[in-house]
């Protein structure tokens, strides 16, 4: 039997340790591995150059992700730089760009800016503000793809990666069809079938499925037969893929049951579609509640937003279908305490992750407390969703420190009231937190 915890600056080092030895699994990403091509050149020396690769990673795939090109047209606006002739500049040159206004000439005290830093810290690369970037992108160009995602891994903890495998984006369907096989052959990726406009958008999704051969109808109306055609559509994704749960993504003004007119069809597709199909082959509908697409167009991905969704829909799912299984993370800080209190409800919920804006230090913190305080470990304290692969570096490094913190806090205090505190029961408790949760709530 364990030794029985008699400290807190025991409790410390035990959860430090074990934290930072623990396997994770991240179940919600937007990387890819090296078989869905790697489009740009400056990335790495080895394999293919592929224009429309979806595989990011790098130092300047690093330095324009979204949330720093958000940032930089705060401190140089679009009157001093224009967003056409941001787009149009090569990514070295945007990275460049970014470089200069959020690292040299300013503090980097962004959490994004932060990231950055953070990764090249523990790649084992040097940062000096006062030289430009060549040295580092000359480290990048040496390392090989493939090999680089097994270091990446190795360094974050992350022994398995899920993807977000888009079957509405062109590209990526494409590359599915021409071969499927080699798409889902890496073993260290595991993927998804996302599916946003079967229920954001069904006319939109309508005339996609019709054009590529099911039978749903015009979008306006769905027959006995529409729904036998969508159901198809699932079943052969669902096959081609291997996908261990579907997912999508939808806006804060989803209601369950629809109150707008033009979302019924959608409340059809995802009544007589998705869930039965999910519910017989036993996989969970992944539910990403509250974003806000395009609120600044022209700042592309960096102009999403976000907004207040609404928590009793997603109890009304869970009560109407108590056959399936659901996945749900909201976007809104707002939402969290509600959210928390309905999984206290329903067994066939499991709320994910601090996702996209409250991927902040200090939100992590204040969601896992209350995560710990409402529903113990019968949660999934994070996700990286990651879209550059070096990502996970720094969004799992920080959040373990985090969610680090605020198991330290809630094991001393077991220990003030005289709880027999093992090491075990803190190894199980963050094995089920990282890893066990996720994989036993797919197999429920």
């Amino acid at each position: 039997m364990s030794k029985v915890f008699s400290s807190r600056p025991a409790i410390e080092k035990s959860v430090a340790k074990l934290l930072r030895d623990q396997p994770i699994i991240d179940m919600h990403t937007h990387l890819y591995p090296p078989s869905f091509g790697t489009p740009v050149p400056n990335c790495g020396g080895g394999g293919k150059t592929d224009r429309g690769g979806l595989l990011l990673w790098g130092l300047d795939e690093l330095l324009t992700y979204h949330y720093l090109v958000a940032e930089v047209f705060r401190v140089v606006p679009a009157t001093e730089l224009a967003y056409e002739a941001f787009w149009k500049m090569p990514k070295t040159a945007q990275a460049d760009h970014v470089w200069k206004h959020l690292f040299v000439e300013r503090t980097p005290l962004s959490e994004a800016c932060r990231g950055v830093l953070t990764c090249l810290e523990l790649l084992g690369l040097d940062v000096d503000r006062k030289k430009d970037l060549a040295r580092l992108r000359k480290w990048f160009t040496r390392q090989d793809p493939d090999k680089y995602i097994d270091r990446v891994m190795e360094l974050s903890h992350v022994e398995s990666i899920t993807m977000t495998n888009n079957v509405f984006d062109d590209n990526e369907r494409g590359r599915w069809l021409k071969d499927a096989a080699s798409l889902r052959s890496d073993s260290r990726f595991k993927t998804v079938l996302r599916i946003d406009p079967i229920l954001g958008n069904w006319q939109t999704a309508a005339g996609k499925l019709s054009a590529w051969g099911y039978a749903v109808g015009d979008g306006r109306a769905l027959s006995a037969a529409n729904i036998e055609e969508g159901q198809r559509f699932l079943h052969d994704w669902l096959d081609r893929q291997q996908a261990i749960y579907t997912a999508l993504s939808i806006g804060p003004s989803w209601r369950y049951p629809a109150e707008a007119d033009h979302a019924q069809a959608g409340q059809i597709a995802l009544e007589k579609m998705i869930l039965p199909v999910l519910a017989q082959r036993k996989l969970p509908f992944a539910m990403m509640i509250g974003s806000v697409r395009g609120v600044n167009a022209a700042l592309g991905d960096a102009g999403d937003s976000l907004g207040k969704a609404d928590v009793s829909s997603v109890a009304r799912l869970c009560v109407a279908f108590p056959q399936n299984k659901f996945f749900i993370t909201m976007l809104a800080r707002e939402n969290q305490h509600e959210l928390c209190v309905t999984a206290r409800k329903f067994g066939n919920l499991m709320i994910f992750g601090c996702w996209w804006f409250l991927n902040n230090p200090s939100l992590i913190e204040e969601i896992t407390r209350m995560r710990l305080e409402l529903l113990g470990t019968s949660m999934i304290p994070q996700h990286s969703d990651s879209r550059v692969l070096d990502q996970l570096l720094y969004k799992w490094e920080h959040s373990r420190t985090m969610i680090g913190k605020v198991l330290v806090d809630k094991y001393a205090d077991l220990l003030e009231a005289e709880w027999p505190l093992t090491e075990g029961d803190i190894k199980a408790d963050v094995e089920r937190l990282f890893k066990g949760n996720f994989e036993e709530f797919l197999v429920r």
